[in-house]
């Protein structure tokens, strides 16, 4: 692992469940789009005014006990994703001696900047998360670690806990984890109430395919597969070109979201468009499709030429509430419906782009509700083409996980930041104003400074 010259390593460790046992679970056909090196990056930065001594005396044991509790629940984390060559599915395989890695660095760096929603190097970010490492066996199976820890300390500023884990679960399930471990730690004991209240649901015949899809997507992800010996050789960083970019959040509060809803539906009201239909429209849509025509005026603000260019939007949906039978909310896996908005770059960028963005994601959202898996069988050869042919925007994230809740005992975090690449875009819950969202981004210093002016400009429109 590298360290960065301010930084030194304190301990290395591995935590496992309290029992383990040998066991293999399933992939369900929700899982193939998203298995192999596909991994997701959070971090959870609390005020911890203390030294490393102090916390390697006093806070580290309960967080080593109480992970290893935590993983007594959610088992499978400590296994690995096997993928063996065709025709053979990929699963997770579970082993009594199954663990962890868990690392815990210290650093010199300032907690205050890192933890701020002003622009932030990639590159000391990455630093503060803890990296899984492919590997590939004689056979051709390729082996995933689906979760590592780290904790880095501030010394008398403050702790950044920090998970990267491989996509064979969704946010929903990130969540259930961290708050689990996180009120293990700070009840000093496993809550047997909590305990039965957070046990992942592993049946996987709760989640009915009645479209057939396992086949198709089976199909897609061999061919995927067959791309990640090359794709792995490349993988240098977590995110291409760390060094040249920064992530920054911007945050729309309440009051914001507010405007830009009422923009929308006086303009309905003026056109007739969509009024009668409905007269809502979530902030999920709202915050979207605002970031989204921002992002797309900064970024293509000198492309002239290519005005035609198709812009898409990609977000996930989760099922679990959506199936029939509905899916238990403790359901440990991929519940997710793939869904995208589709425009022209001058329908954003021209007058009238943020309506024209909430018309296009109210209409997809709204296909979901009424066919949940439309066009799923295509849904590789799609986003294929999007990033082909076309500018893609992921959003990744979303305020209803409330990851602000995350309380170790030390209070709830001052920031929880993820780290993409620049296509993507993260969502929380405001930390700070009550009902607002946070939007994280990753640009260029001068592109997010022209991004600001552009937010701010698009805001006082809305106050007009």
């Amino acid at each position: 692992m590298a360290i960065l010259k301010e930084q030194k390593l304190v301990q290395k460790c591995k935590i496992g469940p309290t029992m383990g046992s040998t066991s293999s679970v399933p992939l369900s056909f929700l899982d193939l789009p998203l298995a192999g090196p596909i991994y997701v990056r959070r971090q959870f930065f609390f005020h911890f005014p203390h030294s490393t001594l102090h916390f390697s005396q006093t806070t580290l044991p309960s967080l080593k006990t109480s992970l290893s509790q935590t993983l007594q629940l959610f088992f499978p984390l400590a296994g690995n994703l096997l993928c063996p060559p065709p025709p053979h599915k990929p699963f997770i395989r579970c082993t009594h001696d199954d663990s962890v890695p868990f690392t815990i660095i210290e650093s010199k760096a300032d907690f205050n900047h890192l933890s701020s929603n002003h622009p932030k190097s990639l590159k000391h970010l990455e630093h503060l998360i803890p990296k899984l490492a492919c590997t590939n066996t004689h056979d051709d199976t390729f082996v995933f670690p689906l979760l590592a820890l780290q904790a880095t300390v501030f010394p008398n500023q403050g702790l950044c806990v920090a998970i990267t884990y491989c996509h064979v679960m969704d946010d929903g399930c990130c969540s259930s984890f961290m708050k689990s471990w996180a009120s293990f730690c700070r009840s000093g004991g496993v809550d047997l109430t909590l305990a039965e209240k957070s046990t992942p649901c592993l049946d996987r015949g709760v989640l009915k395919d009645p479209k057939g899809l396992e086949a198709i997507f089976l199909r897609d992800y061999f061919e995927e597969r067959s791309t990640w010996k090359e794709k792995l050789a490349g993988k240098t960083s977590a995110v291409c070109n760390a060094e040249d970019y920064v992530k920054a959040t911007i945050v729309l509060g309440r009051d914001d979201i507010e405007r830009l809803r009422r923009l929308v539906l006086n303009h309905w009201k003026r056109s007739e468009e969509e009024f009668n239909t409905s007269q809502h429209v979530s902030k999920f849509v709202v915050a979207c499709a605002f970031v989204w025509v921002c992002l797309v005026k900064t970024r293509h603000r000198s492309d002239y030429e290519e005005e035609d260019k198709e812009e898409y939007f990609r977000f996930a949906a989760d099922c679990r509430d959506r199936l029939e039978p509905p899916v238990p909310e403790t359901y440990f896996g991929n519940c997710l419906t793939l869904c995208f908005a589709m425009l022209k770059r001058k329908e954003l960028m021209g007058e009238g782009g943020f309506v024209n963005a909430v018309n296009v994601m109210r209409r997809a959202v709204s296909d979901v509700k009424s066919d949940l898996f439309k066009d799923a069988e295509k849904w590789r050869e799609t986003f294929t083409r999007m990033f082909a042919l076309g500018s893609t925007l992921i959003v990744t994230g979303s305020p209803k996980f409330t990851v602000y809740e995350t309380d170790f005992g030390f209070g709830k975090p001052k920031k929880v930041e993820m780290v993409h690449s620049m296509k993507g875009v993260s969502l929380a819950e405001s930390g700070e104003k009550e009902g607002g969202v946070e939007v994280g981004l990753v640009c260029t210093v001068t592109e997010f400074e022209y991004l600001v002016s552009v937010v701010e400009q698009e805001l006082q429109g809305s106050k007009s």
